[in-house]
């Protein structure tokens, strides 16, 4: 079975997900251990964006949980989100970008990082993705929407630590392919993130992947 979708989901409040995130960093490149710091950690107060051309990946599942985080001021906050898991990911030419705002005498700085782009894909295992925002087109086969969360098993299961509802609305898949991805996501964790051509810049202003 496929499935096409094409759109984009902005969260007012804590919703139903219809469409699949992409993988996005992993920590400004470092391989995390399978599960170490699966959503335990408190997000920080900045959000970051992620392009891709292209997304194949295995043994999805999505549902929705809480990020619970700080905001630049060091208040207390949490954000709404769905969390994408795939067992196996593969992600052609990635872009990564965080801004920092007013930063003493520089204002913004901006942190972009590419990889995946010299005809070698970033590979990822037990990749999961906190996604507030996404826009893309999705193939998905065999595909069920509307499982309990603790029941998607096609997928890597809800990531330790998580604060989800086990008995809430999930999808999963055996397989998804994205492409012309563009997301904006609070956090990330995988097993293993292997980050070929890995380039990171700095620099003054607002630049983002899009």
């Amino acid at each position: 079975m496929e499935s096409q979708v094409r759109g984009g989901t902005r969260w007012k409040r804590f919703a139903v997900v219809m469409v699949p995130s992409v993988a996005a960093t992993a920590a400004i490149g470092v391989a995390l251990a399978q599960g170490a710091l699966a959503a335990s950690f408190s997000v920080s107060g900045q959000s970051f964006k992620v392009t891709a051309d292209r997304l194949d990946g295995t043994g999805f599942s999505q549902y929705g949980a809480i990020d619970s985080g700080y905001t630049l001021k060091g208040e207390k906050t949490a954000h709404p989100v769905a969390v994408s898991g795939f067992k196996n990911a593969k992600i052609t030419n990635m872009c990564q970008s965080v801004v920092t705002p007013d930063i003493p005498l520089l204002g913004s700085v901006s942190l972009i990082l590419k990889a995946g782009g010299g005809g070698t894909p970033v590979e990822a295992d037990n990749l999961y993705i906190d996604v507030a925002d996404l826009n893309a087109d999705a193939t998905f086969r065999g595909i069920d929407i509307g499982v309990a969360a603790k029941d998607a098993n096609k997928g890597p299961g809800i990531s330790k630590g998580d604060q989800a509802n086990p008995y809430g609305f999930a999808q999963q898949a055996e397989s998804a392919t994205l492409t012309d991805v563009k997301q904006t996501a609070w956090a990330t964790t995988a097993g293993t993130f292997k980050l070929s051509g890995l380039h990171m810049s700095l620099s003054t202003g607002v630049k983002e992947c899009y």
